[in-house]
């Protein structure tokens, strides 16, 4: 795993080799074990290495072909290289070493661009071709590792991570203020949008194409589709296939030339993992974040999952290691946190960022259970919404809704009213319906519906997730693998009948933070439990595991810190109104949201993080 940077300049003018140079250090934690530049007709590619597959020099980037055409700078990790390199072998090409960062140069030079098709991992890269003088740029299916670009005074500028592009000397940085409205509406940006303006995030599963002359292009080569295979549905036949994919799935991605370990919540997703590994890794080394849960209330009380985590790690015999955190743990961190993520992102994150630290003194590579409920159909409360007779329309309309996370439609113009005439013409409505890429029809059928809410949260939700987990993670020089997206599993995931999945509730119902009773069991007696055919499975592979354990996201209990034990901070960080982010935001609507909080009129967790990042970020504590 590593970071990458680079430069293209449409004069064909040479590229600055301090400002390269500039870029890649900016990105030095991703990559403490060395680093490497190119330089060709107008284009500069930098690298910096987290060596885990040959360690030896042979493994240096960036990365030329033998003819002198392609150069390549590549993070991530392509778990099948070897039969890939088999069959390249087979076509006559030479090897110098034993990286799949010489694969895929090679598999570029044999296939060109339909080469990452073959390729099943996660990776993004960019590549060089001299003799026509392109440059492309590609990110892997679903978009584990991230890749940012942006166009600066006639040059395309990219980079793991966007303080590489800010190093740029024709950087300028600017508010997206178009994106900040989204952010605020979804917690997330389900355009290719960052917060600062001209800079974006390269779609998972896409290749950016870029003539020397200008020209850009972007196409994509894979999509979801979530399609039950036609015939009957033997459930036998469907536990016996993904219990081998499962296996395979995890030992493809145990490969390394350096110590693994693995994450170990209460979870059944990460316990799969973390028993699939251990048996293969004797004495491997887990992992576990725990909360002090002395003030915390209501469905709360559930979010410290370190017994049920030390149990297992006690069957598996695993060297485990945890750690607790209270209110003062993030108090600490947010700025750093924050300065890491480089703009607000999904959820609350701060605990990923201290486990990842807590790993990351012990291994460099750790295995994670990311992935298992946006597949398998993990949060049924998000799905039975509305009625699944429904037109598209209809359907959109009221799944919309749902996925306000921070601020309502009628609360957007309140909230941004210092910039309300500059971003009054944004439809979040249509941007959110623009993740449906494919033609719909009436939801006639149950599974056409479901399928339609899977399809739609692993575009956006899981993609969030994955950039908070590879920016955390990195952060400490960390390695974060998540075998649940290993192509084979995905594809048999797609295919699998909703029946399967998840069970047809009695009644509908939506997520409600204000719910007044305890929350967890309300839903699940209401809808059942997802995942129906995963937990099957996994209850026959981790040792003692209740199939029917109810979900529990890796949450702290910030509500109650932000009412009680962290009021003091949260009003000093956003008391003051002259913080350069109310000159996007309302000042009293802001402080009327952390009033509703505290006073326990409404839960606002969520937003109140955001609030607190967006303060950071702005305020140039990162």
């Amino acid at each position: 795993m590593c970071g990458i940077a680079g430069v293209l300049n449409f004069d064909g003018s040479p590229v600055d080799p301090r400002a390269l140079k500039r870029m890649t250090d900016a990105i030095a934690h991703r990559g403490p074990d060395g680093e490497g530049h190119f330089f060709d007709k107008g284009v500069g590619l930098g690298h910096r290495r987290l060596a885990i597959i040959d360690l030896s020099p042979a493994g240096h980037q960036p990365m030329v072909s033998d003819d002198r055409r392609f150069a390549l700078t590549y993070n991530g990790e392509v778990y099948n290289f070897k039969e890939i390199r088999k069959q390249l072998e087979n076509l006559g090409h030479k090897f110098c070493s034993n990286t799949d960062s010489e694969v895929v140069l090679h598999s570029w030079a044999e296939w060109g661009r339909e080469c990452v098709t073959r390729f099943n991992g996660m990776f993004a890269f960019a590549i060089w071709d001299s003799l026509v003088r392109s440059l492309h740029l590609v990110r892997d299916r679903y978009g584990i590792k991230p890749l940012y670009y942006g166009v600066y005074s006639g040059s395309v500028v990219f980079g793991s991570e966007q303080r590489a592009i800010q190093q740029f000397p024709g950087f300028v940085s600017q508010i997206d203020e178009q994106a900040l409205l989204e952010y605020f509406t979804f917690q997330n940006i389900f355009t290719d949008k960052t917060l600062t303006k001209g800079t974006h995030l390269l779609p998972p599963a896409s290749i950016l194409s870029i003539g020397g002359d200008g020209s850009v292009n972007t196409s994509q080569y894979w999509d979801f589709e979530f399609q039950t295979r036609p015939g009957p549905v033997v459930e036998s036949d469907y536990f016996e296939e993904l219990q081998y994919l499962l296996h395979q799935a995890v030992s493809r991605q145990l490969v390394s030339d350096v110590e693994i370990g693995s994450y170990l919540s209460g979870g059944i997703d990460s316990g799969t993992v973390a028993t699939i590994s251990s048996r293969a890794l004797p004495m491997m080394k887990t992992f576990t974040c725990g909360f002090d849960l002395s003030s915390a209330t209501g469905r709360e009380l559930r979010f410290d999952e370190r017994v049920q985590a030390e149990a297992l790690a006690s069957l598996l015999h695993t060297e485990h290691f945890e750690i607790v955190l209270n209110s003062s743990d993030m108090e600490r961190c947010l700025d750093t946190v924050v300065a890491q993520l480089e703009e607000p992102r999904v959820g609350q994150s701060y605990p990923n960022y201290l486990i990842a630290r807590l790993a990351s003194k012990f291994v460099k590579v750790v295995m994670t259970g990311v992935g298992g409920d946006e597949l398998f159909g993990g949060y049924p409360w998000r799905y039975f919404v509305s009625d699944t007779s429904l037109e598209f329309d209809q359907f959109a309309s009221s799944y919309y809704k749902t996925w306000h996370r921070l601020v309502s439609n009628r609360e957007l113009r309140q909230i941004f009213a210092p910039i309300w005439p500059r971003v009054s013409e944004v439809n979040t409505e249509a941007i959110f319906r623009n993740v449906f890429k494919f033609p719909q029809e009436k939801l006639t059928t149950y599974e056409n519906y479901v399928n339609s809410c899977l399809y739609f949260e692993a575009k956006t939700f899981l993609p969030g997730l994955l950039v908070v987990e590879d920016k955390l993670s990195m952060a400490h020089g960390l390695e974060t693998r998540v075998p649940l997206l290993d192509n084979d599993l995905v594809d048999f995931a797609m295919r699998c009948p909703i029946s399967m999945k998840v069970p047809r509730p009695t009644n509908k119902i939506a997520i409600d933070e204000n719910l007044e009773v305890n929350k967890t069991n309300y839903y699940y007696e209401t809808l059942g439990s997802g995942k129906h055919l995963l937990r099957q499975v996994m209850s026959s592979i981790v040792p003692r595991v209740d199939p029917d354990s109810r979900k529990q996201g890796f949450s702290a209990p910030d509500s109650t810190w932000f009412m009680h034990q962290s009021r003091n901070y949260v009003m000093a960080r956003l008391v003051d109104s002259e913080l350069e982010m109310y000159n996007y935001l309302d000042y009293r609507s802001v402080m009327n949201a952390v009033e509703e909080h505290v006073s326990g009129k409404r839960n606002r967790r969520l937003l109140i993080w955001s609030l607190l990042s967006m303060a950071s970020v702005l305020s140039g504590s990162n």
